[in-house]
């Protein structure tokens, strides 16, 4: 497992990146397909942060944690991202437990009762500027927005970050 620790406004040093990876290690015993993983530390005022993400097979476990202390969110971070496998494992497990079902002789498949699709919305997609769509989200009172960008005639969605501020989803193709 490749560990990239960065820092911003703090020094990344071999004490750190060493307690990051000793720590970081202990996910390898749940999940031996982890490759790689991106570790940044931020320092602003008090408040010591550690992001870290994890790309695996298509999808990303990122965890996120501040403290008064570096190594207190080390602990933290690599706490969330425990819980993370555990589901991701469950999930992986659930599955090849359905894709393993015999199949009976009248051709049916016997499929567990589990999260499905209960409502489908279908809406009319007018172009609109970013800022429009924000204006749209906030009018509505939703967390995202889905709307045609006008600038590049794509569909996009905008989002409500947990600081307050927006983010923006673009396809890439």
């Amino acid at each position: 497992m490749e560990v990239q620790v960065r820092g911003r406004n703090v020094e990344v040093t071999n004490a750190l990146k060493e307690y990051v990876e000793k720590r970081l290690g202990k996910l390898e015993k749940f999940l031996e397909q982890i490759n790689e993983v991106q570790v940044t530390m931020t320092v602003e005022k008090d408040s010591h942060r550690v992001e870290v993400t994890i790309p695996l097979n298509g999808i990303i476990l990122r965890g996120e944690e501040s403290t008064g202390d570096m190594y207190a969110s080390i602990d933290l971070v690599v706490e969330k991202l425990e819980k993370q496998v555990e589901r991701y494992k469950g999930k992986l497990l659930r599955r090849l437990e359905r894709n393993s079902l015999q199949v009976p002789e009248g051709g049916d498949r016997v499929v567990e009762n589990g999260p499905r699709v209960v409502r489908t919305k279908r809406f009319a997609i007018k172009p609109m500027s970013v800022d429009e769509a924000v204006m749209q989200m906030n009018l509505l009172g939703h967390s995202f927005f889905v709307f045609s960008n006008a600038e590049t005639e794509q569909v996009n969605v905008v989002y409500r970050r947990k600081d307050g501020n927006f983010g923006l989803i673009e396809p890439e193709f």
